[in-house]
C-alpha cells in the first residue's frame, strides 16, 4: 500500500473556530501544490447544496477548486477523474448508505489504494474510511447494506472520542465503556480514539497521530492507552486494508 495517502480528521470544527480552520494548515501540507481540484462528497447530510458551498467557500480559501459529487450525472466517472477525494462529517449511515446506493465503495478504494490519489474524511467521513462503520457515535436513521466501510485501513476509529466526565451525573454509558462493549465481540479490531482536534495521517504503510489533543486506543484484549501528538501508529496498518 505504498501509494496510500489519508487525512484522516475527528473533527471539522473545533470549539472556538471555524469550518476546518483547525486543520486547515494539514491540510495544505497533505495536498501539495499539485492537487489543484477537490472531489467533494456530501453525502453525510441531507442538505447537499448548503454543505457543498461551505466547502467550497473553504477550500478556495486555501487555493483549492472543489466540485460536488452530488452535482455529477455520473458520480463513478466523477471518482475516476477525481485528483483527491474529501468526505464530510454529517450522519455516518446516512453516508454509508449514499455510498453503497450510488456503487461508490469499489471506486473509491481503487483510487485511493491503487491509483494513490489523496483521501481526507472528517468525522463521518473518518469513519468510512475504516473497515467498518461499528464505532460511529451515529444514530441509525437509515439503513446501508452493510457495516462494512471503504477499508481504507485495517482497523476502526471512534471520531469525536470524549474522556468520562468524573464530575459528572449522568448514568449513561461512556465513549470508552462503549468501545470496550465493541470488543466484546470476537474478532473485532483496534480502536483509535480521536478526539477532536486530532487527526491521523496515513502515507503508504506509515500513520502518525497529528493535532493537538492526542488520541486513546483500544485493542481488544488489552487495557486503552493514552498517546500523544507525534504517535507512530504505523503498526496498526501491518495487517493491510480488509478485502472486499
Amino acid at each position: 500500500m505504498a501509494k496510500r495517502r489519508l487525512l484522516l480528521v475527528s473533527n471539522s470544527t473545533l470549539h472556538g473556530g471555524g469550518y476546518l480552520e483547525h486543520c486547515q494548515q494539514h491540510l495544505r501540507d497533505f495536498l501539495g501544490p499539485n492537487v489543484k481540484r477537490i472531489l467533494f462528497v456530501p453525502y453525510a447530510l441531507s442538505d447537499r447544496e448548503a454543505y457543498a458551498k461551505m466547502a467550497r467557500e473553504k477550500f478556495e480559501s486555501l487555493g483549492y477548486g472543489l466540485d460536488s459529487i452530488h452535482k455529477s450525472p455520473d458520480p463513478t466517472e466523477a471518482v475516476r477523474k477525481a485528483e483527491a477525494i474529501f468526505i464530510g462529517g454529517g450522519n455516518t449511515f446516512r453516508l454509508l448508505k449514499a455510498l453503497y446506493d450510488d456503487g461508490l465503495i469499489q471506486p473509491i478504494r481503487k483510487r485511493v489504494l491503487e491509483d494513490g490519489i489523496p483521501y481526507v474524511g472528517s468525522s463521518a467521513g473518518t469513519n468510512v474510511a475504516t473497515i467498518s462503520i461499528n464505532t460511529t457515535n451515529d444514530m441509525p436513521i437509515v439503513y446501508p447494506p452493510s457495516l462494512t466501510a471503504l477499508g481504507l485501513v485495517p482497523f476502526n476509529i471512534n471520531p469525536h472520542y470524549l474522556d468520562p466526565d468524573v464530575n459528572s451525573t449522568h448514568m449513561g454509558e461512556t465513549r470508552e465503556k462503549r468501545i470496550l462493549q465493541y470488543h466484546e465481540e470476537p474478532d473485532t479490531p483496534p480502536v483509535l480514539g480521536l478526539r477532536e482536534g486530532s487527526l491521523l495521517l496515513v502515507e503508504g504503510n506509515k500513520a502518525t497521530l497529528q493535532g493537538k489533543t492526542g488520541a486513546r486506543l483500544f485493542v481488544r484484549g488489552n487495557s486503552p492507552t493514552e498517546h500523544k501528538p507525534g504517535m507512530d501508529f504505523s503498526f496498526l496498518l501491518a495487517e493491510g486494508p480488509e478485502k472486499h
